[in-house]
């Protein structure tokens, strides 16, 4: 166990159907199966190792269950991205891959690595981000289909479009349940408000960050950049200067934030300024977009933090 930290660190491996669990400071492992009577299994097992962290790697959705039957249960847990974990693993010359293996490695990057735990969700919350989730794959259905239609000949045109109208029936339905939902909620309602008096800033952009970004208003400039994953990582050796890039992070609140900044660099005064200002020092036109998502993602959470609107005063000073 960490000399830094008293906490036992419970690496988990999450499948559809099995949780795969280590404790590192024991190496005890143990195998339950991903539902609620694995969770409580899960609990009874770890009475013997309070305090303790759980880590789990962001597994397509199969985690979601785990974190919030867990949560329920008093625990603790991170929700971590696989990829660091396999390259911690290949740091360790771990090359083996078996789901005992991997709930090991999890448990040892946790201790080293330490990560926090994800931000406790409840219901009406986890009602919201399914919606969300499900938002996303309608449009990206309709998307599919409305290629398939202009690459189609006339004779299937007809039945894609029953496909189409289906699909805009369900993303409409989806969308008010969104909406209802985030009105029923006052404090999500404010939020949203707050964020829509951007210019630049509608409903799918601030639906995505007060849903898929519960930290909003809640960490530092720093943390909500890496979160999103808008803060750019060096790449320089010696006397070579690398290209900066931006990476890991939520890919859809960023996505959702990259389009309404290239809004906001044309009807946002204050981002539109700066944008101009990076293009005119010489910054590539998209190195300059990221620049100014990540400025405007640093002053929306200023200004959730503040319980604030949009305003000069708050960028002169805030952001």
């Amino acid at each position: 166990m960490s000399k830094n930290s008293d906490k036992h660190y419970v690496g988990i491996d999450v499948s559809m159907k099995h949780l795969d669990v280590c404790v590192k400071s024991t190496g005890e492992y143990f195998r339950v199966e991903n539902n609620a009577g694995g969770y409580r299994e899960i609990k009874k097992r770890l009475s013997a190792y309070p305090p303790c962290l759980l880590i789990a790697e962001a597994s397509g959705g199969y985690e979601r269950g785990l974190v919030q039957g867990m949560q329920n249960l008093g625990f603790d847990i991170a929700v971590v991205n696989p990829r660091q974990v396999r390259d911690f693993a290949k740091a360790l010359g771990r090359l083996a891959k078996t789901d005992k293996i991997d709930a090991c490695v999890i448990a040892h990057f946790g201790e080293v690595i330490q990560p926090k735990a994800t931000v406790r969700v409840d219901k009406a919350s986890q009602a919201l981000s399914d919606y969300q989730e499900r938002r996303r794959q309608l449009v990206d259905m309709l998307t599919m289909e409305k290629n398939r239609y202009a690459k189609s000949g006339e004779s299937v045109h007809k039945q894609i479009k029953k496909t189409l109208d289906f699909l805009e029936k369900q993303l409409k339905e989806v969308e008010k349940n969104l909406k209802d939902r985030i009105d029923e909620n006052e404090a999500l309602r404010k939020q949203v408000e707050q964020l829509k008096s951007v210019d630049g800033v509608g409903d799918v952009t601030a639906f995505s960050l007060v849903i898929d970004l519960p930290e909003l208003g809640k960490v530092t400039r720093k943390e909500i950049a890496a979160l999103v994953g808008v803060a750019p990582f060096s790449k320089d050796s010696g006397k070579m200067k690398g290209v900066r890039e931006i990476g890991g992070g939520r890919a859809n609140v960023r996505t959702a934030l990259y389009m309404a900044t290239l809004v906001a660099t044309k009807h946002n005064s204050i981002i539109k300024a700066y944008y101009e200002k990076l293009c005119s020092m010489g910054k590539k036109k998209k190195v300059a977009i990221i620049a100014c998502a990540r400025k405007l993602l640093v002053m929306m959470n200023a200004m959730v933090k503040n319980n604030t609107t949009w305003g000069a005063n708050l960028v002169k000073n805030k952001a």
